[in-house]
């Protein structure tokens, strides 16, 4: 009987960038995260680059707290520039969410980079990080 899984050994890298791939993944910041915070009306928008995993996000915790506390509706948040992020690091968008909803508030997602954008649908969590609809009069 044949073994029904196929090994394969791959090159760590063959020194060209993959075709089709495009410049992103070397125009995202590398290293630890790093956020950037803007009051636009009753939101604030936050940016968060580089890496989100448990040094850097335990890092961020306090400003992304400081931030909710202040914001009368919640945090908006631009992921796109977010390369990597851990269960640590979702660890702590998730504890974010939770604060926010005993505040009254809301944690929504504005845009994510692939790699986010996908852990966030591979585990159910981007409708939780999903603006509420608007109601119309």
């Amino acid at each position: 009987m044949q073994d029904p899984v196929r090994h394969v050994s791959l090159p760590l890298s063959t020194g060209r960038r993959p075709e089709g791939r495009g410049d992103r993944r070397d125009s995202l910041p590398c290293g630890p995260a790093i956020a950037s915070y803007t009051a636009e009306g009753p939101w604030t928008r936050v940016e968060i680059a580089g890496e989100l995993d448990l040094d850097s996000g335990t890092r961020l915790r306090d400003g992304l707290l400081a931030a909710l506390a202040t914001a009368e509706r919640g945090l908006e948040l631009d992921l796109d520039r977010l390369g990597f992020c851990d269960c640590a690091g979702l660890a702590v968008l998730m504890d974010l969410r939770r604060r926010a909803g005993l505040q009254d508030k809301a944690v929504v997602v504005r845009a994510a980079g692939p790699a986010v954008g996908r852990l966030l649908s591979l585990i159910g969590a981007q409708r939780l990080f999903a603006p509420a609809p608007q109601v119309r009069s």
